[in-house]
Parts: structure tokens; sequence; C-alpha cells
């Protein structure tokens, strides 16, 4: 079978993304060899700058440009509530609500024996310096509604509630999003009526 070898070599780094399969890749990068080349060379140009110039927030995790985050900057957002989420991603997924103005924090996962994942390799610790340190009164728990993301959040809700002279109160996003379901996949109404309806534990 004849084979282009760069066509080949685009197509295996293409399908090591996320959610690209092989057919996918292959669709993609015949997209790119139709494409002008000074808007290819915009892509690659931009995909190199976000790679060095993106790093996570010293504060919350989050994504951003600088050493804190534009959210954690942010002087008008509610400093005594934080938001604890999976990943950096599901910040923008809550953000598009335009309902939350309170403070987040990024774990970096979630507890998953299977995978060899347990609370020490996630960011908990600083959370709970945080809750301390910045007076925080609500922690809302955003974790994914899995095994896995419900195993974190019962673990949070007794380290939480086992800090010594607090009173913070700990919630837990409604049924709006479904179980076996992941914030990202969510639209922004069900991610709305979770904030909402978010119930304490």
């Amino acid at each position: 079978m004849h084979k282009i070898k760069l066509l080949d070599d685009c197509i295996h780094e293409l399908a090591r993304l996320p959610g690209v399969g092989r057919k996918t890749a292959a669709r993609l990068a015949m997209h790119i060899l139709k494409m002008k080349p000074e808007d290819v060379h915009r892509l690659a140009d931009r995909l190199t700058a976000f790679k060095d110039n993106t790093v996570f927030c010293s504060v919350c995790g989050g994504l951003s440009e600088g050493e804190t985050c534009p959210i954690c900057m942010d002087t008008y957002r509610e400093p005594h509530v934080l938001c604890v989420v999976e990943e950096a991603k599901d910040i923008f997924i809550i953000e598009q609500t335009s309902y939350y103005k309170g403070r987040y924090h990024v774990l970096g996962g979630k507890i998953s024996p299977l995978d060899g994942i347990g609370p020490d390799n996630l960011r908990i610790a600083e959370l709970l310096d945080r809750v301390q340190a910045e007076g925080v009164t609500e922690v809302i728990l955003a974790t994914n509604p899995d095994v896995d993301g419900e195993t974190t959040a019962i673990y949070l809700t007794r380290r939480l509630k086992s800090i010594a002279d607090s009173a913070v109160k700990v919630t837990k996003l409604a049924s709006g999003i479904p179980l076996g379901t992941h914030i990202e996949y969510a639209d922004e109404m069900t991610v709305l009526r979770a904030l909402e309806s978010r119930r304490e534990i």
C-alpha cells in the first residue's frame, strides 16, 4: 500500500489528541492541506504561543497568562465563596452561566484508586489552607457526578467539616447534571440550574 510519510505522520500526531480517532485525524490533516499557507502558519503560531505562555494560576490552579489569573485578581468577585472543580477547563463552563460570582479552586483531578490517584495527588491541602486563610464561608463542590467524582466530594466534605473552629458551609451542585455526565458536556442552562439548586451536604 502506497503511503505518504508526511501525511501519515500528521495523522498520527493528530490522532494522539483526546477524542480524535484516526478517521477524524485524517479528515483534519486533509483540511489543513487545503488551508492557505498563512492560515496554517497562524494556527501553528497560536498553538506554540498558547503552550509556551499559558501557566496554572498560583492561587486557584486555573489557566492564566501570568502568575495569578484574572478571576483571582478580580476584586469584585465574592472572596468568601469557593467553587471546587476537578480540572481548569471546568471553570470556563461555569463562567458561561454568568451566575456564579465567587472564586475557584482546581483540584487537578479526582480521587481514583484504580488509576492510582489518591488525596495526596490532588490540590486538597491547598484547598484546606485557602479555606482557613481566606475566611471562606461556603465551598461549592462541583466535581463530576460519576463514581470517582462522588468519592472525591464525600472525602472533601469530611475534610472541610473537620477543620477546627470552621463554620464553612459545604454545598454540592444539584441534580441538574445527570449522573455519569461530565460538566464539560453539559449545556449552560443545565449548569446554571445546578448552581442555583445546590444543596448543603
